[in-house]
Parts: C-alpha cells; sequence; structure tokens
C-alpha cells in the first residue's frame, strides 16, 4: 500500500440541513437531548436526511449546548465569586473600623479609670472657707439628720459664719 500520497475521499452526498429541518431539530432536541434510535428513524424519514446524519446532529448539538451551559454556570460562579469577594473586602474593612473603634473604647475605659488627681479642684478642710463660699450667698438652707430639720442660723448661731477668734 502506498501512504505516500493522501486519500482523497469522494464527494459525499451529505445535504446541508435547510432552516426548517435545524428547527424540527432543534424542536426535538429541545424535547429530548438524548435520541433513540426509533426517534432516530422517525426524524430520518420526515427530513429525508441520512438516519446518520441525524445522529452527528444530535451529538454536534449536545456537545454545543454542553459548552454552553459549562460557559453560563461558569459565568454564573464568577459575578457570584465577585460578589462575595466584594462582601468580603466590605466586611474586613468594617471589621477593622469596629477594631478601631474597640480599640478607642477600651483607652477611654482605661483613661476613666486612672483619675488624674492633679486636675481635680482642691478642697479645703477649713469649714471657715467654705462658709465664707459665694455658694452659700445670704439664702437660707436646711439639713436634717435623723429626721430632726436644722436650718444653718439654728438657736440664734450662724453655723457658717466666719469665727473671730
Amino acid at each position: 500500500m502506498d501512504f505516500s500520497q493522501p486519500k482523497k475521499h469522494p464527494k459525499s452526498n451529505k445535504k446541508r440541513l435547510t432552516n426548517e429541518q435545524v428547527k424540527l431539530l432543534e424542536t426535538s432536541f429541545n424535547f429530548n437531548n438524548k435520541l433513540d434510535s426509533t426517534r432516530k428513524s422517525q426524524l430520518a424519514q420526515e427530513l429525508g436526511v441520512p438516519a446518520r446524519q441525524i445522529a452527528i446532529w444530535y451529538q454536534n448539538k449536545r456537545a454545543r449546548w454542553r459548552n454552553q451551559s459549562l460557559e453560563t454556570e461558569h459565568k454564573t460562579l464568577q459575578h457570584q465569586l465577585e460578589r462575595v469577594s466584594s462582601d468580603k473586602n466590605r466586611l474586613e474593612r468594617e471589621v477593622e473600623r469596629l477594631q478601631g473603634e474597640l480599640e478607642k473604647a477600651k483607652d477611654m475605659l482605661v483613661s476613666s479609670k486612672t483619675i488624674n488627681y492633679a486636675s481635680l479642684p482642691s478642697f479645703s478642710s477649713s469649714c471657715d472657707e467654705v462658709a465664707s463660699s459665694s455658694l452659700l450667698g445670704d439664702q437660707d438652707f436646711y439639713v436634717s439628720f435623723d429626721d430632726h430639720q436644722f436650718d444653718h442660723k439654728s438657736n440664734g448661731h450662724d453655723f457658717f459664719a466666719r469665727s473671730m477668734s
């Protein structure tokens, strides 16, 4: 046998399908994408083409359909991935912001527990200085101890008057 020369295949009698034939095959495929021998013979007779051409058309259509399904699924998954990644980034930023707020709150709590005595007003132990305070003024006030009321001038003595001694 001589393999140096490629064999020329005689042109087959395979006809191209018309638009109407393709529409019928598409309808049949959408109903059932698997082709049994009875349906193959029926379609071949109805369309006037060899049964083998119908079988090949179905094989090719299934391959295109699978590829298209995979592309659609891939695009859907890609969009889901983008949404999830975006949500992840947003949540990471939110966590960072909340961690910053938590640190500020911790710092405020620590600083509120540490009393800065130097910033507090000084109090005198002398009653005379308290009595002369402009807070008391000339107003009368009352103090209650064990259900007894005393005004600040009880028994004619002003408890808060400056002592002269």
